[in-house]
């Protein structure tokens, strides 16, 4: 069920680091939540500070929110490949390469804004029609055992993970 954490069993131990930033509850409801949270906070973000980067080596807030918006693409199709019963293994993806690919400074950050919340309600509707015994299902990504519970937890634990960032790094006064 989408409310009970998911245990060792579920994931492997690297993606723990976002799973136990989730907090107890439905996953279903916190990833409603953590969207409207994040749209608040990013919709506040004007188009030219979206083009800054805490380092020169690292990337801007566009980038950043191009992966968060990428990456939870992908662990979806992962949960929802596994939730239909599919037991081929899916591959892995290098972030760097889809950031570079994806040319999100070409972009407007208005555009990455609502993307990234056209993606999270199609996220959050996949994973709100499963049946019960969905949750459970497994299958196997980037060579990495995965419950469609545990991907459901590391889409909602990455995005946190990158808001925390956001805000130390991206949000703080240009010096």
């Amino acid at each position: 069920m989408s409310t009970l954490r998911p245990d060792a069993t579920e994931a492997i131990e690297y993606y723990f680091r976002y799973i136990t930033l989730v907090a107890e509850g439905d996953v279903v409801l916190t990833l409603a939540r953590q969207r409207e949270e994040m749209l608040t906070l990013f919709r506040g973000v004007s188009e030219q500070h979206s083009t800054r980067r805490p380092a020169p080596d690292k990337w801007t807030l566009r980038e950043v929110l191009s992966h968060v918006t990428d990456t939870e693409r992908v662990f979806t199709a992962r949960g929802h490949w596994f939730a239909r019963g599919m037991d081929a293994p899916l591959p892995g993806f290098e972030q760097d390469d889809m950031v570079k690919a994806a040319a999100a400074e070409a972009r407007s950050w208005a555009s990455h804004v609502e993307e990234f919340a056209a993606v999270r309600e199609a996220t959050r509707t996949l994973f709100a029609s499963l049946p019960p015994e969905a949750w459970s299902r497994r299958g196997t990504a980037s060579g990495n055992p995965f419950t469609v519970r545990a991907v459901a937890y590391v889409v909602v634990g990455h995005a946190d993970h990158h808001l925390a960032i956001v805000r130390e790094k991206y949000l703080v006064p240009a010096p």
